[in-house]
């Protein structure tokens, strides 16, 4: 089984009301919650971690998980608020505005820390879950406690707008890149952390750090496999784009549900992923995202619409 770890939240759409009024509409969400829901769509065993509320958003959370089978049995309880991100959206491309103190979510505590069963084998990480305490040094924890037995995957998805503390946050990333076994970043991620250059020196120093897997998007052009002897590419499917939420997310799930299905998930099997199998997971990758992107909000596809 391959477990999210991050957060999961109410994404509040604009819409328009029948009287042409503003408003927003609550759409479950979160870039982790998104890789579990794209996961379990495409017939992957997936489980998701995470702090969820009882109230009814949470609830809300949970039915969706369930309706695309993602299991929660592990996922932190209380009775905290869900965070809500308020989400605007300029030719296609979306900003937000998040509601997060004292959630659910934001206050997830290494005592909240899981015992995994065995048939965990790959933990996935990513997105704002990994900016504000105690939550992201609860994910950190998780991680280094995993890594040494379980393949582990790291999206930082990084949002510069809600990083407060730069330098705490690049010290935490450097951390889990080392942990990871599987790393993926946009182009625009890559530069945030190792600055000007092109994409396949830059990928290869990330790889020296611990790394087995750098994997690179670059938004509508083509994503990149990266190991320390491949660089394989896919170009990306052009599609008419209804807007880019969740893009990323459906991404990494069509990668990990294509390794899975290439018994790529191991320790020893990350190792020496081939070009084939590569070639595999950028390909399922980049089609379940242009699913995504040409139509609204985050709503990744089923393995029969591919």
């Amino acid at each position: 089984m391959i477990l999210c770890c991050g957060e999961a939240l109410i994404d509040m759409l604009p819409r328009e009301t029948i009287a042409g009024e503003a408003a927003f509409a609550p759409y479950a969400g979160g870039a982790v919650f998104n890789t579990a829901i794209a996961l379990g769509r495409l017939g992957a065993p997936v489980g998701f971690f995470s702090g969820l509320s009882t109230d009814l958003f949470g609830v809300q959370l949970t039915e969706t998980l369930a309706a695309s089978q993602v299991e929660t049995d592990l996922c932190a309880r209380s009775d905290r608020p869900t965070t809500l991100a308020f989400v605007r959206l300029t030719n296609g491309q979306a900003s937000y505005a998040f509601y997060d103190e004292n959630t659910a979510g934001r206050l997830l505590a290494k005592a909240d820390l899981p015992t995994l069963p065995d048939r965990v084998s790959t933990l996935f990480f990513g997105g704002i879950s990994l900016v504000n305490e105690p939550a992201a040094a609860t994910y950190e924890a998780l991680m280094a406690r995993e890594a040494p037995r379980r393949v582990t995957m790291l999206d930082p998805n990084i949002r510069p707008g809600f990083i407060a503390d730069a330098a705490a946050y690049r010290a935490r990333i450097g951390r889990m890149i080392a942990l990871a076994d599987i790393l993926k970043l946009s182009d625009e991620d890559l530069h945030w952390l190792e600055g000007p250059g092109e994409i396949l020196p830059l990928a290869r120093g990330l790889l020296a750090r611990g790394p087995k897997l750098v994997l690179v998007t670059e938004g509508a052009a083509d994503a990149r496999a990266i190991t320390a002897t491949e660089d394989r590419f896919c170009e990306a499917t052009p599609v008419q784009v209804a807007d880019t939420v969740g893009a990323g997310d459906t991404f990494n799930a069509g990668v990990l549900a294509a390794l899975h299905e290439a018994g790529g998930l191991s320790k020893s099997a990350v190792t020496s992923l081939s070009p084939e199998t590569l070639d595999a997971a950028l390909a399922l990758g980049t089609r379940a995202a242009a699913v995504t992107v040409s139509r609204p909000g985050a709503n990744p596809p089923w393995a029969d619409e591919l």
